[in-house]
């Protein structure tokens, strides 16, 4: 450590050394005598193990400051400079410590004297901050100088370190900005690679879906165009693929020019495009895509030979804020294309339900489902949870059955989703809800699972009528799982958090349904008030043929365990999935393998049992109905 002594009086310089020295050198006699006569007799004997300090003196002001430059040019600046006030003729103290301190801004600076021609005040204005100016009256005793040396050398030498260490904080602090920005610009370019056409760069069949959906829950009418090109073979026959790509190039450049304002072009693949506008009604949405398909019959060059353009249309105008299916929009929007290609070529067709066997289907089984509950048609079986070691019944799903009179027994996969389209999946879930909570109460102490979707979770006050309805039946909420779909979640996932914490506080158990098939990600589920996942049967099926299934579900259930939820393997159905499963660490099990879905009464048996009874005869069930939607099979 560098100490500078900045005094006129030569005794003073003396008595410093004698401070730093440690030891005992040659004239220490006389020395002791000057510094008698200057302290008094109670001088004390030097610190024999304080530290090493190389100590330059100066006698005057202005040497001190030339001290100071050289040593902070050489690289070995002061630790601590000891200043006297008083040292005529040069300049005095104060200016002295100014000076030094304009130099250099991490010196620690004491001032050494017996008079007070300045105030600390004053000295502290011009040498300052305060918090690296210190005072030290005449007389002084040798250890009030090495404590002070020792303790500001320290203090100096740890402000030091600190600078370094927060300079190469910031240098991390850079670089990782660097690296975050580096990394976002990359994420931008990996999702519009993923959202874009290669070719053209136009939105994909993703992006157009994604843009579909949006726009189904905006109020509004909106046109859904599917575009196709005519005689794009022949070009890609005779003139090859390049020829094609170009042509392709060129068509995706007209509709955009073509389109109207605000519209979305999307290139879905092959020589088929996807156009999503506002319209203000069916006339102007056939008349804007007269204007497209015009504009597509001209002749293009293509690599020096001249191809006559040419493009059918099929299109459907949709109300938005419907929640309408984006996919069965596109099925539609490809039905009247269908049927533009039928006709001939250059035409745009209107799409119209006479084009859609399925849409009379749907609607004679809407009208039958209205009717389903006054007529008794409807019913619910249950599926045992079990756990995963003692095979415990700890729980049942309940799944609905319909079992109507003009097409006989009918897959939840065909009747759920026109509920859920329509407002009758209120009416068919409410139904639901009160059947099985009425079975519920006969049980011992499982609890019953049961599917809500989308629209259901998004009913107003949907948290309230869950509530009244248990209260109703005398049923406490955690006897009572609420299995909604990743689709429910995240289509308003603020919203969502919201109503399953409030679900979650007043004792409803909550379980993610299908989890790994929707939108969620092993990061942004933490945010939701979940007590279990339940991984879907597609990847238990496939654990046995696919590496990829069997590591997504190793990574569902790790992620279960690490985040304190239970995980339910749903559709197990061979003794090898079992094994797998629990050696993976589910903690249920679910599927034919244990149990298919059962009467009202043999779910009471087996609730009585507390085990599965009679696992190779506990239903008349047919083959596994499978399906996705809130209510399955």
């Amino acid at each position: 450590m560098h100490i500078l002594i900045v005094d006129d009086e030569p005794a003073m310089h003396d008595s410093y050394r004698r401070s730093f020295a440690g030891q005992r050198s040659d004239g220490a006699d006389a020395l002791d005598a000057m510094a008698a006569e200057l302290f008094g007799d109670d001088v004390v004997e030097p610190v024999d193990d304080a530290p090493a300090f190389a100590v330059t003196h100066c006698d005057q002001g202005l040497d001190a400051v030339a001290a100071v430059e050289r040593a902070l040019a050489q690289g070995t600046p002061f630790a601590v400079a000891f200043i006297d006030v008083r040292m005529p003729p040069g300049i005095d103290g104060r200016e002295t410590a100014r000076r030094i301190r304009a130099l250099d801004p991490a010196i620690n600076i004491v001032i050494v004297t017996g008079f007070s021609d300045f105030s600390p005040v004053e000295i502290s204005k011009v040498a300052g901050p305060a918090d690296k100016i210190f005072y030290i009256a005449k007389p002084f005793e040798v250890a009030e100088i090495v404590q002070t040396a020792t303790a500001l050398a320290q203090r100096w030498q740890n402000d030091r370190d600190l600078a370094t260490a927060r300079d190469l904080l910031a240098a991390q602090v850079v670089q990782l900005e660097e690296q975050a920005a580096e990394l976002a610009a990359n994420e931008s370019r990996a999702i519009h690679i993923a959202t874009h056409d290669s070719l053209t760069d136009a939105p994909n069949r993703l992006a157009f879906l994604r843009a579909l959906a949006a726009r189904t829950r905006s109020d509004g009418l909106f046109a859904t165009v599917m575009i196709d090109l005519d005689r794009f073979k022949l070009v890609n026959d005779t003139l090859g693929h390049l020829a094609g790509d170009a042509l392709i190039r060129e068509i995706c450049a007209i509709l955009h020019r073509a389109t109207p304002d605000g519209a979305l072009v999307a290139r879905l693949g092959g020589d088929e495009f996807g156009i999503l506008f506002e319209t203000s009604g069916e006339a102007a949405a056939v008349m804007a895509c007269e204007l497209i398909v015009a504009a597509c019959s001209v002749s293009i060059q293509v690599f020096g030979n001249s191809v006559q353009g040419g493009a059918s249309a099929g299109l459907v105008v949709t109300a938005g804020g419907e929640g309408r299916d984006p996919v069965d929009v596109m099925r539609r929007a490809d039905l009247a294309l269908n049927d533009a290609k039928r006709g001939g070529r250059g035409i745009v067709r209107l799409f119209d339900e006479s084009m859609d066997e399925g849409i009379r289907f749907r609607r004679r089984v809407e009208g039958g489902l209205s009717q389903a509950i006054a007529k008794g048609e409807l019913s619910l079986v249950y599926q045992p949870i079990v756990s995963r070691d003692a095979i415990e019944v700890v729980g049942f799903e309940a799944l609905v059955r319909w079992n109507t009179r003009e097409y006989g027994p009918m897959s939840p996969a065909t009747f759920i989703p026109i509920a859920e389209e329509s407002n009758l999946i209120h009416e068919l879930g409410d139904w639901v809800l009160r059947e099985a909570l009425e079975v519920l109460k006969q049980w011992p102490g499982q609890y019953v699972s049961v599917n809500f979707s989308p629209r259901q979770f998004r009913r107003h006050n949907f948290v309230g009528h869950i509530m009244e309805s248990v209260q109703r039946a005398g049923i406490a909420p955690a006897r009572l799982q609420i299995e909604i779909t990743e689709t429910a979640i995240f289509d308003d996932a603020e919203r969502a958090a919201d109503t399953l914490y409030k679900l979650r506080q007043m004792g409803f158990r909550i379980a993610l349904d299908d989890f790994g098939t929707g939108y969620s990600s092993l990061y942004n589920i933490r945010k939701f008030a979940l007590d279990c996942l339940k991984i879907d049967k597609s990847f238990i099926d496939g654990m046995g043929r696919e590496r990829e299934s069997a590591a997504i579900v190793h990574s569902i259930i790790h992620l279960g365990r690490a985040l304190g939820l239970g995980v339910i393997a749903e559709g197990v159905e061979t003794e090898a999935q079992v094994q797998a499963l629990r050696l993976a660490g589910a903690s249920h099990l679910q599927g034919y393998f244990f149990s298919r879905p059962v009467t009202a009464d043999r779910a009471l048996a087996m609730a009585q049992a507390g085990t599965l009874i009679g696992k190779d005869d506990v239903s008349s069930e047919g083959p596994p109905i499978r399906q996705t939607f809130g209510m399955r099979g």
